[in-house]
């Protein structure tokens, strides 16, 4: 994958251009022929692992000053070389670089038997970063490395999907959604992500996820395909084949799994396609944040049929929305009229008292933590809000979006309710009657 931005290619060195005056010359010589056969070989070179014991030989031997650890880190390399015979039979570069490895030994008077040397990283770690985060990976395993200083940074994107359900897209629309069964979130080239949806009490329409499957495509020398998979009281944290990240490899740490609270919430970093997704289980169903950059979201496959039915990209079709705020308002007036307005245990007063008691500000994840409340009575619904909240605050790339607002509520700030005297006039005929029963009662 290539951005659109400026990113630095990323060219293969030949291991031997490091060392030894006397051999420097035929070492270079050695080392361009082998780059020409990766180069017009590519295919062939991945598959059989030549560019990593390349990359691990030159991180090796890059700092080395004293003549005698050469010869441990060449019979490092000469190892390497040898493990890959079976996949790299036929292969020119391999055999080029078994001819390589002979010659140096001979220039250095390096002896097959001996200690060998272990992989070192090709920089000094940067502060903050984990063991897994040092690998000697190619930077094309890490997106953010791929930009240049001088490039414009990439634009990052937020979609969550908690409640019941409640869906806010790539492009911040907030949607209520109906979305019974199995349902595309996210489907481009590089993964899938799909959730099933069960109803909340039965035969109500009300539906939240129980199922979350989520599809790591091949990405060439990176990531094998890899599947994780969540269901009501199973939050794993490793994938469907028992790993956490993405193998032996030399991108083993651009895919992995991070427990973060066992049995509760796991993240998922896919530094290869610069994504990060948080896995919650809050009460009995599941929720679903994701942090992508703008051109991954938008990579989509042509003529997919999948593509039309994204919902993080175009949002849920308009036959499975629920009009969010006709129900709100029709709660409302139901709760002021004698002997009703208690719906599973809440009262919309109680509703929004219980709400604010983890949402101060009244935006549309507050009126959703109301909805959950009322259509359901199960009060982890308003902790799936919350943490949907949390999320999009630790995802979402503009702290001024962070809150989104039912505009037809003309809110913004904590407090701001339906008798707010900046309630648009432009409301449609029930909700402005319902406005006038409303205030009418409380004053």
């Amino acid at each position: 994958m290539q951005p659109q931005r400026e990113r630095r290619e990323v060219q293969p060195r030949a291991g031997w251009m490091v060392m030894g005056k006397g051999g420097r010359s035929s070492a270079q010589k050695v080392g361009k022929i082998l780059v020409l056969l990766i180069c017009l070989f590519p295919t062939v070179a991945l598959q059989c692992k030549i560019l990593r014991c390349n990359s691990e030989f030159w991180a090796a031997t890059s700092s080395l000053d004293p003549e005698e650890e050469f010869c441990p880190a060449l019979r490092a390399y000469n190892a390497c070389i040898h493990r890959t015979a079976r996949a790299c039979r036929g292969d020119l570069a391999y055999h080029s670089a078994q001819h390589g490895i002979e010659d140096l030994m001979g220039q250095h008077n390096c002896s097959h038997e001996g200690p060998t040397s272990q992989p070192r990283p090709q920089t000094p770690p940067q502060p903050g970063l984990d063991s897994q985060d040092r690998s000697n990976g190619p930077e094309i395993c890490h997106y953010e490395r791929g930009f240049t200083r001088h490039s414009m940074p990439p634009n990052y994107t937020h979609c969550g999907f908690f409640g019941d359900p409640h869906l806010r897209t790539f492009t911040d629309d907030f949607q209520t959604c109906k979305v019974k069964g199995a349902w595309p979130l996210i489907h481009n080239k590089y993964l899938s992500v799909q959730v099933t949806n069960m109803p909340v009490l039965p035969g109500s329409s009300a539906t939240a996820t129980s199922k979350l499957t989520i599809i790591f495509k091949n990405f060439q020398e990176c990531v094998d395909q890899k599947m994780y998979h969540a269901e009501t009281g199973e939050l794993p944290a490793a994938f469907a084949d028992g790993s956490r990240n993405s193998g032996e490899r030399h991108g083993a740490s651009a895919l992995r799994v991070v427990e973060k609270v066992p049995g509760q919430q796991v993240e998922i970093q896919a530094r290869h396609i610069g994504t990060t997704m948080v896995v919650r289980q809050v009460g009995r169903y599941l929720t679903f944040a994701v942090r992508m950059p703008q051109e991954v979201v938008t990579a989509v496959e042509e003529g997919d049929s999948q593509d039309s039915l994204y919902l993080c990209l175009h949002g849920c079709p308009l036959n499975q929305r629920i009009d969010f705020q006709a129900f709100r308002a029709r709660t409302v007036a139901e709760s002021y009229a004698p002997g009703r307005g208690r719906q599973h245990g809440f009262t919309y007063q109680t509703a929004v008292a219980k709400c604010r008691e983890r949402l101060s500000v009244e935006d549309l994840y507050f009126h959703s933590c109301v909805f959950d409340l009322l259509t359901s009575g199960d009060i982890n619904f308003m902790l799936a809000a919350y943490y949907a909240f949390e999320d999009a605050k630790m995802l979402h790339s503009n702290k001024d979006k962070h809150h989104i607002f039912d505009r037809a509520i003309g809110g913004g700030a904590p407090g701001v309710g339906l008798c707010s005297a900046s309630l648009p006039m432009w409301l449609h005929l029930p909700a402005m009657l319902l406005w006038f029963q409303c205030c009418s009662v409380l004053l």
